[in-house]
């Protein structure tokens, strides 16, 4: 009996049980009080000896030969040892039914407490299939997911850290070579450090939008967004540094209908999947922008795609490639392989919108980014 219900129906039944054994000592007591009405009349009308008299309820007396005596002593004791037997089986049945369900719950209290302690990684047995077993495996889950995401963190915190030590000790040690008249103080100097600098800067404001997108506050100032219009401004703009890297830029634009979105937000989708088609293009290779609309998921959205020739992105990697501060690539610093959180970015700022992302890559042949935008405001 797993389930709750079995449980509660069987101290259910313990209930009806010790209803119908009192109805049967009630019932006893009417078969008792009759039979001896039947053996006063029969007394009274044949006589007899060896008898024994008693009182009745209702004030009468009622003659007893010792035969009857005896066949209603044995009657009683056997209803009252009858009675004790199926009252102790009971008692039994009703403690280890409420055992089953108390005991998983006691440990279950005991591994919230330890989580409660900061201690995340709790597993409890999952003794039976019914409720307090589903609860179980729901709380596994959830004490693996916080392990999980205290891992993560662990881990964003190192990689930011490891990201901010760079430029602040390229910064500290040509200020200090400065200082001590080691480093010119000459125009290209300072410009390495500027450069160093905007680095920071834009590590930093990327760091805040992915952590406020995140958290699912990320402030969004929604209107209706013409698409072709932002791919067409994004082209322009990036045109001069394709030329210089000798990338062809092409637009596919089909007519789609409005979205409703932070403009503002959705350029920096843009900007950041043709930033790294541009990091991983290699000369005379072709970047195409692709704006469509689809019918997925019982919906319609407006498909945003950016296609390379690049190298592309081997199988493993694909799983990972939105994960924080993650490189394809491990070859790559972080001025020519970015700051790894270009992608983490488009995936959030894409989910705040009610939209998703994907990607399919092939070795050799390049990579193209999708992005699902609703068409309807969510």
């Amino acid at each position: 009996m797993n389930s709750i219900l079995y449980r509660i129906m069987g101290l259910m039944f313990l209930l009806i049980m010790g209803t119908v054994l009192l109805l049967t000592y009630l019932a006893n007591e009417q078969m008792n009080f009759h039979f001896q009405q039947y053996l006063l009349a029969y007394h009274m009308n044949n006589g007899g000896r060896d008898v024994v008299v008693y009182i009745t309820r209702d004030g009468q007396s009622v003659i007893i030969g010792r035969p009857e005596q005896d066949f209603l002593s044995s009657m009683h004791e056997s209803l009252i040892g009858v009675g004790a037997f199926i009252s102790l089986i009971g008692l039994l049945t009703s403690y280890a039914l409420a055992r089953s369900i108390t005991v998983p719950l006691r440990k279950l209290s005991m591994a919230t407490e330890e989580i409660k302690k900061g201690n995340f990684d709790q597993k409890v047995e999952v003794e039976s299939r019914g409720e307090v077993g589903q609860l179980a495996q729901a709380f596994n889950r959830m004490s693996a997911a916080l392990a999980e995401n205290t891992r993560l963190r662990q881990r964003l915190l190192a990689d930011i850290a490891h990201e901010l030590k760079t430029p602040l000790a390229v910064i500290q040690g040509n200020l200090e070579g400065m200082l001590e008249g080691v480093v010119a103080n000459d125009k290209e100097q300072l410009g390495s450090l500027y450069e160093e600098t905007t680095h920071l800067n834009k590590l930093i404001h990327d760091l805040r939008d992915l952590s406020l997108a995140e958290a699912g506050q990320l402030q969004l100032d929604k209107e209706p967004v013409d698409i072709s219009l932002i791919v067409t401004r994004a082209l322009h703009m990036l045109e001069p540094l394709a030329e210089e890297k000798k990338i062809r830029l092409e637009s596919r634009l089909a007519p789609v209908p409005p979205i409703f979105g932070d403009s503002r937000r959705i350029n920096q989708v843009l900007y950041n999947l043709l930033a790294n088609a541009l990091r991983y293009t290699p000369e005379n290779g072709l970047i195409t922008v692709t704006v469509s609309p689809e019918r997925r998921r019982e919906q319609d959205w407006v498909m945003l795609a950016v296609a390379d020739t690049g190298s592309g992105i081997a199988p493993a990697d694909l799983p990972c490639i939105f994960n924080h501060f993650y490189r394809a690539d491990t070859a790559r610093d972080r001025k020519s392989g970015g700051t790894g959180i270009g992608l983490a970015i488009v995936k959030q700022l894409v989910g705040v919108h009610g939209g998703f992302v994907e990607v399919k890559s092939e070795v050799g042949s390049g990579s193209t980014f999708y992005v699902y935008l609703p068409v309807k405001e969510t």
